[in-house]
């Protein structure tokens, strides 16, 4: 039963990665429409591995920055209700935890295109606090530089 899970649980973090391959291709419709299929088969109380790597990607095919916000927000939340047991018995532990710079960086990107600016600060907060889970590649330092210059633009340099 357990095995059949965890390849059910792969399947559907295979699912998620072809979306995101279609966004990152250019395809965001169809990234949306696929992000959604599986939104509805996984569901609000589905596994938040799944819930925050789908909501996170999912932010990025809205058009509406409210839509985009309230994606992020559900990956945040499926984020923190990760529970270690959980995160050790998957490869994408590690991911999650440089996951939260990203999750909040996102977040305070959000507030700004609403014109929220304590609501971005306190993000921007956030996610320059958990860098320390952040390595040293092409990735996690590119997080860094755009948390520095939302940073910048929020102090009007």
């Amino acid at each position: 039963m357990m095995e059949q899970q965890e390849a059910s649980g792969d399947a559907v973090m295979t699912r998620i990665g072809q979306a995101i391959m279609l966004l990152h291709g250019g395809d965001r419709e169809e990234a949306r429409n696929r992000f959604g299929a599986l939104w509805s088969e996984i569901g609000e109380a589905g596994d938040p591995l799944h819930r925050c790597t789908l909501a996170h990607y999912m932010a990025d095919t809205q058009d509406d920055p409210g839509d985009e916000l309230a994606w992020d927000l559900r990956a945040l939340s499926a984020a923190e209700g990760l529970s270690d047991e959980r995160l050790a018995q998957r490869q994408e532990a590690l991911a999650v935890r440089a996951f939260f710079p990203s999750l909040h960086l996102n977040l305070a990107a959000d507030y700004v295109k609403l014109q929220r600016p304590e609501a971005a600060r306190v993000h921007l907060d956030r996610a320059r606090a958990a860098t320390d889970a952040l390595g040293d590649d092409g990735y996690e330092n590119g997080v860094r530089a755009a948390i520095d210059r939302l940073e910048r633009g929020l102090r009007g340099e």
